[in-house]
């Protein structure tokens, strides 16, 4: 069932073969009920809104310029894509994006077939892209490939290897910026539109090389030619860039003109080898409250669609609270403190020190390895970089990590937010791995605070040490404990035993440690929040498994490899065989839903705790 809204060509639109039937001069008021309808499903479940608003005409033209499914589409992060899902049979389900059983927020492949590519992280667009069309080369297939990135993405080193690699092999490919953000959108308008025409028409190219060919045998006429070429183009077009690496570069057009993106799209589909083409979008386009505030709209909870304003969220402080305040005042009281992040101000929590500390503050956009590697730089010259990154982009730059950190045991301090399962973002976005591919590594000292109170203690802690530290906490309200604002500091290594009991013993880590308390009562078990992956408290270890006969790992993160099988490594070493049960994350990948949801799938829950060691005991 389509929703209450009035959308009556829109529901006719099953496919992008029904789309392709409408008549063009439909297609502008067809495009005004596709965002209408997006922003009404968006509003029951939350999701990622702005950019997806601003490319429904782009969306529009592309299934119905190429023949999707044969042709690809490969969306870049796929914040974008909500218009793509309602255009590719996902119209009816898009109410239930994000949420348990439904829609996954970004292209997947195992959702549908027009969904070329599984994305979620910024900059794999161009390279999948590449290696479809070469692999069209390959078998001899006349399908084409489209990779559509967005200004940011553009931003992440691995889309500039791509055009690198793609301009160097001469490859069927077009690659669409979707520009919402740059500062040439005043060169959008008539003349650039109809300059975008005529350079992508088959009239032009076929002169070019004509000439080219003409030309081949007068080198310093064919120099000068191409220089004046390249002089005229740079005088309407910002595409030199692009063209050194190989591309035709076409644009900017305006991004909300079907007609234009029609033509010119229908004209490049004629093109052989590599074609960018430049788009200008809008973010929000179409619905006020998102065109004035993007950010707030680019991922959103359930809001109301006449006022934009959000429906109430839960109360309680968050951890990424306690770090945006944390470093504000320890900034004020160190002029030392460098804050670092990779195009996640404001969910890590920086957009106030960046507005207090702006001299202070780097963004590097989406470059996780530029920015660790940065950081680094920063603390060779006596600085403190404190590095605001999600747990997933921090896989990103684990050579940084490695090589530049922790092998120079340089004091860098990495403030790993979205640690363990985020819910509604998925498996794309979910911070299951860090625990277990941090405290392998020399040098780091791994911290997992167990409240809010202790967040704030162990990022002092850690930002107090001459040596690299991470301090990792979930996307998620702390258990309500009071925040002492004087900085002061825990002792490293220390584990603190919060429950004494008898035969079972909870050895937990970091968020797991307030259900364990919850369950304690019921099994008489002892509970230690563990503080530390890296270094372990082996005494505390090895006292709790003297005096107890059961004991239980529980952390939010793969058990492969994780925090409890430190612990195993401590009793093996020590000759202690005593049973151990490692719980966490199993061996797969959790689908997306609202973080309770896919705690309790994964059995991070009180109930799921006392049900794993009930099952175990004799």
């Amino acid at each position: 069932m389509i929703l209450t809204g009035s959308y009556p060509r829109l529901a006719t639109i099953d496919s992008p073969a029904d789309l392709r039937r409408l008549p063009k001069l439909e297609l502008p008021s067809f495009a005004e009920e596709l965002r209408g309808y997006v922003v009404e499903a968006v509003s029951s479940s939350g999701g990622h809104l702005a950019a997806g608003l601003g490319a429904v005409e782009l969306t529009i033209a592309l299934h119905h310029v190429f023949d999707t499914p044969e042709d690809r589409l490969i969306w870049d992060v796929g914040h974008q894509s909500y218009p793509h899902k309602v255009l590719t049979g996902r119209r009816d389900q898009l109410p239930t994006i994000r949420t348990q059983g439904g829609l996954a927020p970004f292209p997947k492949r195992t959702e549908s077939e027009f969904d070329a590519f599984g994305v979620g992280h910024a900059g794999t667009s161009i390279s999948a892209a590449l290696g479809m069309a070469i692999a069209a080369e390959q078998e001899g297939q006349g399908r084409k490939v489209v990779a559509i990135i967005g200004d940011g993405a553009l931003t992440a080193g691995m889309a500039f290897e791509a055009l690198n690699h793609a301009g160097a092999l001469h490859a069927d490919l077009l690659v669409v910026l979707n520009d919402n953000d740059m500062s040439i959108s005043q060169n959008v308008g008539a003349l650039s539109n109809y300059f975008a025409k005529v350079l992508s028409g088959k009239v032009y190219s076929n002169v070019r090389a004509g000439s080219k060919k003409v030309l081949e045998r007068m080198p310093s006429v064919r120099e000068l030619a191409r220089r004046a070429e390249e002089h005229v183009k740079g005088l309407i077009i910002p595409g030199t860039l692009f063209e050194e690496l190989g591309f035709n570069y076409i644009g900017p057009v305006d991004g909300h003109d079907l007609p234009v993106l029609i033509t010119t799209l229908t004209n490049l589909r004629t093109l052989g080898g590599p074609q960018f083409l430049h788009v200008v979008t809008r973010k929000g386009r179409g619905y006020p409250p998102a065109e004035e505030d993007p950010v707030r709209f680019h991922g959103i909870g359930p809001f109301d669609t006449k006022s934009g304003d959000e429906k109430a969220k839960g109360a309680g402080v968050t951890y990424t609270d306690v770090f945006r305040d944390w470093v504000c005042d320890m900034a004020r009281r160190d002029e030392r403190l460098i804050a670092i992040t990779p195009a996640m101000e404001e969910g890590s929590g920086l957009r106030r020190f960046s507005q207090e500390f702006p001299d202070r503050y780097f963004d590097v956009g989406i470059a996780e390895q530029h920015a660790v590697t940065f950081g680094a730089g920063l603390a060779c010259e006596g600085l403190k970089p404190v590095i605001a990154i999600y747990s997933t982009f921090l896989q990103r730059s684990y050579d940084q990590v490695i090589h530049d950190v922790a092998l120079q045991n340089l004091p860098v301090l990495f403030a790993i937010d979205r640690a363990g399962l985020v819910g509604p973002d998925g498996s794309t976005h979910a911070g299951s791995f860090d625990l277990s591919f941090l405290r392998c590594l020399p040098n780091l000292i791994l911290m997992t605070p167990a409240d809010e109170d202790e967040c704030r203690k162990m990022l002092y802690t850690g930002f107090s040490l001459d040596q690299p530290v991470a301090v990792r906490y979930p996307r998620a309200v702390g258990p309500g404990a009071p925040i002492h604002q004087e900085m002061s500091a825990i002792p490293i290594g220390k584990a603190e035993m919060r429950r004494k009991g008898k035969t079972i013993a909870l050895l937990a880590f970091g968020s797991m440690v307030a259900p364990c308390l919850q369950v304690a009562d019921e099994l008489d078990a002892t509970v230690v929040n563990m503080r530390f992956v890296k270094p372990l408290d082996e005494e505390m270890v090895l006292q709790v498994a003297a005096e107890h006969e059961f004991l239980v790992t529980v952390e939010e993160n793969t058990v492969v490899g994780g925090a409890g099988s430190g612990i195993n490594e401590c009793l093996l070493a020590n000759g202690i065989m005593k049973p151990v049960i490692n719980h966490g994350i199993s061996d797969r990948f959790l689908l997306h839903g609202s973080r309770q949801d896919v705690l309790k799938r994964a059995g991070l829950y009180p109930e799921g705790i006392l049900g794993v060691v009930r099952n175990h005991l004799p």
